[in-house]
């Protein structure tokens, strides 16, 4: 599995890494997420990304993965308010209260990266959210700070000299992030953890995504059938349904300044074949610059948003 800097932490990590949110939301039987996941590890994946705010989540880390806490970059999110947290949200309170909960649940010493959990630009300027990660961080109960968001909050974020990571969305229905906030991470070499690589799978009928994800393809599904875009203008023959993920996610890590792409299915088979794609490396250039054109042409004249 190919490795890269995430950002100035000193971490190498996984092109592909592990976003537990659905294994969390889906209620997904424990026990096959968990083989999963120790699958995943021993393939070379050695990303794991959570948050307070999915059910569960940190918890069903901290059960099934804490015996393997050397082998992975742990990556949390807090901010929001969470059943047994009493402070407000985004407050410097609710952010010491949602580290400590977060090593308790993950059963770990330290969390490797603490981001905010997509609070909006205001918030994150008034600054409190952040004093409390950096008295974290000081305290050694993190080791780096950084945010998760879109748009020109992620591009504030990553010029902040107290933010090592930032995590976004980029995808190929979801590209402002790559001219708004990629660049300026790149600057300040701040690792970059793209969220959705997959583009929640647009080329799919709403009423084949599961529950909750509806409303999250919606935009994306979309966006897809205004971009116009077959995999075979990519130079890509086969099964559209079969080819597009590939073409996703390659999309996604040919993106420079990129560290991880996470991934966040519960399916063994698609897993692996994520680690297969990525394996094959970036896209060819002209097929990158097609998905850019038909995003840019598409989109409404103010352009399309990164979706938080």
């Amino acid at each position: 599995m190919e490795k890269r800097p995430l950002g100035r932490t000193g971490f190498s990590v996984s092109v592909v890494g592990f976003g537990a949110a659905p294994a969390a939301f889906l209620k997904a039987d424990a026990q096959r997420i968990a083989q999963l996941l120790n699958r995943l590890l021993d393939a070379g994946v050695n990303v794991i990304d959570t948050a307070a705010s999915y059910p569960g989540s940190e918890q069903f880390i901290g059960e099934y993965l804490s015996p393997r806490r050397k082998d992975f970059v742990l990556i949390s999110k807090c901010g929001q308010q969470v059943d047994g947290l009493t402070a407000p949200a985004w407050s410097r309170q609710i952010v010491l209260q949602s580290v400590d909960r977060a090593l308790r649940l993950l059963r770990s010493d330290v969390i490797d990266v603490m981001l905010l959990h997509s609070c909006d630009l205001q918030t994150l300027k008034s600054g409190d959210a952040l004093d409390g990660l950096l008295e974290a961080r000081r305290a050694g109960k993190i080791r780096f700070a950084g945010y998760s968001g879109d748009n020109d909050a992620a591009a504030y974020a990553a010029a902040l000299p107290d933010i090592h990571v930032v995590e976004m969305s980029i995808n190929i229905c979801d590209q402002a992030n790559i001219d708004v906030a990629l660049p300026v991470a790149r600057k300040n070499n701040v690792g970059v953890i793209a969220k959705r690589p997959i583009a929640n799978a647009a080329w799919k009928g709403l009423d084949q995504q599961p529950g909750m994800y509806r409303d999250y393809a919606k935009p994306y599904i979309e966006r897809l059938a205004k971009m116009g875009l077959t995999p075979k203008d990519l130079g890509f023959e086969g099964d559209p349904a079969q080819v597009w993920p590939e073409i996703a996610l390659r999309f996604t890590l040919s993106q420079p300044g990129v560290s991880t792409a996470i991934i966040g299915t519960t399916n063994p088979e698609n897993a692996m074949a994520n680690l297969a794609y990525a394996r094959k490396g970036p896209l060819p250039p002209e097929a990158i610059q097609k998905i850019r054109d038909a995003f840019r042409a598409a989109a409404p004249a103010e352009g399309w948003p990164g979706l938080t």
